[in-house]
Formats: C-alpha cells, sequence, structure tokens
C-alpha cells in the first residue's frame, strides 16, 4: 500500500527581540525578572529566545514594565525561500 508522503510548509516564524531591547536600554535580566516577579529562567528563555510557547501575561507584564509594546519585542520571520503560489 502506497502511502502518501507528507510536506511540512515553512511559514516562517515569529523571533522574539528582547534581548536587543534589554541589550540597547541597559536593563538586565535579573532586574527585569524581579520587576515582573518572575523568575530568572523565565526572563532568561525570553531573552535568549528559547520559550517553546508564548505566554501573553508574562508579555504583558514586559511590556508594562519595559514600557514597549509587543511589536517592539516580537517579529515575523518570512521563510527563506518563499514558493509563489
Amino acid at each position: 500500500m502506497n502511502q502518501p508522503i507528507i510536506s511540512l510548509k515553512d511559514y516562517g516564524s515569529v523571533q522574539i527581540n528582547l534581548k536587543q531591547y534589554m541589550d540597547d536600554h541597559h536593563i538586565t535580566r535579573n532586574a527585569l525578572a524581579r520587576a515582573i516577579n518572575a523568575r530568572f529562567e523565565v526572563v532568561n528563555k525570553w531573552y535568549n529566545g528559547q520559550m517553546e510557547k508564548l505566554d501573553l501575561d508574562v508579555l504583558a507584564r514586559i511590556c508594562y514594565v519595559l514600557d514597549c509594546s509587543p511589536s517592539d519585542l516580537l517579529y515575523y520571520a518570512p521563510p527563506a525561500n518563499k514558493e509563489d503560489e
């Protein structure tokens, strides 16, 4: 029996720009963790772009403390080889 081949399409990805924002504003991960009442490990995952899921509550607290908007911290990176459809 022939099985269909599953082809996954590359839709791009959402990237986190928190490291650049914090570095530009001279904010440490420890200071942000204290200010948003979160563990260092949580902020460190955001800082390094290693999150598995987006926690909107954490994003809201980060934006509140840093006085920024989500668009300052997140951006869409289109796929490298976008096919014309």
